[in-house]
């Protein structure tokens, strides 16, 4: 008798797949493609047809994929997310992330407790739900889709990574941080169902430990990578390794990232914020003195984009998204009750992440009364400041796989999340996952390069870049017509 699951003599049995399944592989894989290049012609936003085909092929509409199908374009769909989210890592500007990191602090306090308070406001005082159901459908709406973020700005524009401008860095710490701080109210929601019953739990541990290990793991990763893996790597292995280009590359890159995200795992923090510490971690190992040649050969951004870039893009993205399509209870959406509800709550819910960019205004404005000389005048700034704000805000406004994690284990985990608080909350998802993407597509396609060269909020010179220019610089005589002291021909040859 052959053993469960098609072993025979301890060996899997190869069968040959039916016709049928692999042409329906086949249409699902096309179709991702043509939906991406259509959604974005039309909406800026492909990641938007890729949701509609994971709806159609999934439960929600025609069921067409199987379950084991299904759930293996999930498992792969979020190896895409990580890797997404390692890029992001990579090439982030750790300068600009150190230089803002108070300013990316208070916009995620605002991306966090706007959506939680105004689910209160309307959930609880307005529609006459209980208290914990507000608060489960405002934690699911409070987190940002790090994922989405990266695949938007990435996809934006060919000539502008705005991930390198001041507003992109901003924008990417805010949302990891409103990452971290869903994930202690996960870990909150995952026991309400204890809390409810006995009461015998450990809350403060519960709320505690995942606060200190993403704690954790955001001071030591620097410090790790600072005092003891980039002295280490730079004396002994840079060299050594920098023969086999990429292959010793991806080894490398491989074995930190499976060791950031296990630790994330097993520490309770989230694997995002694991894969993207991971991605930080590898940028600031290398030396920094290397010609554009040996950029071009050893660099780990190079050697991501020679692997996995094209698998990623093409296949594990789209299966992503797919997936997000898959997790949408799609015929529940569509009582008359539950539209007017979801639509209201939706606009909310856009609004709460709207005001993150306020920050950016009144950051300005601050920062502007402490300094000696004189500041731009206040109308000047603000009307500059209107389209960095705006990509911060609307940027922020995707909610993605983070949303629905939450608002599945309420319902699923807990007995406090009635189905049609559930549904209201899927409708503002949905929604904000789609006008997110597309607003932000618009707005790039409209301003983005005044928000690329903007001397604030866009791209900005790296210090080493500064350093340089000014050493290039031909010295400026002063008013008595004399070169600064120190310089001149007196100088030369160090006399």
């Amino acid at each position: 008798m052959a053993a469960e699951g098609g072993t025979d003599g301890g060996f899997q049995a190869y069968h040959q797949p039916h016709v049928i399944e692999i042409l329906i592989l086949i249409s699902f894989f096309l179709f991702l493609a043509l939906s991406d290049w259509l959604a974005d012609k039309i909406f800026r936003a492909g990641l938007v047809g890729q949701i509609i085909v994971g709806l159609v092929y999934g439960v929600p509409l025609a069921n067409i994929l199987e379950i084991n199908w299904r759930e293996t374009f999930l498992a792969l769909g979020y190896v895409g997310l990580l890797l997404i989210t390692f890029e992001g890592g990579l090439t982030i500007r750790l300068d600009l992330l150190r230089q803002n990191f108070i300013l990316s602090t208070i916009a995620a306090l605002f991306g966090l407790l706007t959506p939680i308070a105004l689910s209160f406001a309307l959930l609880y005082a307005g529609f006459g739900h209980a208290p914990l159901e507000a608060f489960i459908v405002g934690t699911a709406l409070c987190s940002t889709s790090l994922g989405t973020i990266f695949v938007v700005i990435n996809s934006a524009s060919n000539a502008t990574d705005y991930s390198q401008t001041r507003i992109g860095t901003v924008l990417i710490s805010a949302a990891v941080l409103d990452d971290v701080c869903g994930l202690v109210l996960v870990s909150v929601i995952h026991q309400l169902r204890g809390i409810a019953e006995d009461g015998d739990v450990n809350l403060g541990w519960i709320i505690g430990r995942p606060v200190l290990a993403s704690g954790l793991l955001a001071i030591l990763t620097p410090l790790v990578a600072k005092f003891v893996a980039g002295p280490l790597f730079r004396r002994f292995l840079e060299k050594p390794l920098s023969k086999f280009k990429h292959t010793s590359n991806i080894l490398l890159m491989t074995v930190v990232l499976c060791a950031f995200l296990a630790i994330a795992a097993f520490a309770g923090a989230s694997m995002l914020f694991g894969a993207f510490l991971a991605g930080a971690f590898l940028s600031s190992t290398p030396s920094k003195e290397k010609t554009p040649s040996e950029l071009e050969t050893t660099s780990f951004v190079t050697t991501f984009e020679y692997y996995l870039s094209g698998p990623q893009k093409f296949i594990l993205q789209p299966l992503f998204f797919a997936s997000i399509g898959f997790a949408i209870p799609f015929g529940e959406l569509w009582t008359g009750e539950v539209i007017w509800k979801g639509v209201v709550f939706t606009i909310l819910m856009v609004l709460s992440k709207l005001v993150v960019g306020l920050v950016v205004p009144a950051w300005d404005i601050f920062s502007a009364v402490g300094f000696p000389k004189p500041a731009p005048p206040a109308n000047e700034r603000m009307s500059a400041d209107w389209a960095p704000a705006t990509l911060l805000g609307t940027a922020m406004v995707a909610r993605g796989e983070i949303g629905l994690l939450i608002i599945q284990i309420g319902l699923n985990e807990t007995p406090f999340l009635t189905r049609k608080a559930f549904v209201v909350g899927v409708w503002a998802i949905v929604l904000n996952t789609i006008i997110g993407p597309v607003s932000v597509g618009v707005l790039l396609e409209k301003v983005g390069d005044q928000i690329a060269t903007d001397k604030t909020w866009g791209i900005q010179s790296k210090p080493r870049d500064i350093d340089v220019e000014s050493a290039m610089a031909p010295e400026q005589p002063g008013q008595d017509g004399r070169l600064p002291e120190g310089k001149g021909e007196e100088s030369i040859g160090g006399v």
